[in-house]
């Protein structure tokens, strides 16, 4: 799976995003992105390619996912996510592990 992390840090806290790509194979339909957020080693909020929309796992969480899910045009920049983040890269991996 490819991984991408970034990390903020502000009065202690601990706050930061993951990309991650899911795969079995090269095709497109094999394939979820999913891109977290963390506060403090929590995951409080996720999209997922999958499911095609943010979800919360925290009060913080749901509140984000609820703004997020309602910003025009969010989701769709996020579901190309899996064809321009994960795709290219998947096959560059495929091919190195073979």
């Amino acid at each position: 799976a490819l991984l991408f992390i970034t990390v903020y840090t502000a009065d202690g806290f601990l706050n930061y995003a993951e990309d991650h790509c899911v795969f079995n194979s090269t095709k497109l339909d094999d394939i979820e992105y999913i891109k977290s957020y963390y506060y403090n080693k929590l995951e409080v909020t996720r999209f997922s390619s999958s499911v095609g929309k943010y979800v919360g796992y925290t009060e913080f969480g749901v509140r984000n996912a609820e703004a997020w899910n309602n910003l025009p045009g969010e989701l769709s920049r996020m579901r190309n996510e899996k064809e321009r983040y994960c795709l290219n890269n998947v096959g560059n991996d495929h091919e190195a592990a073979l």
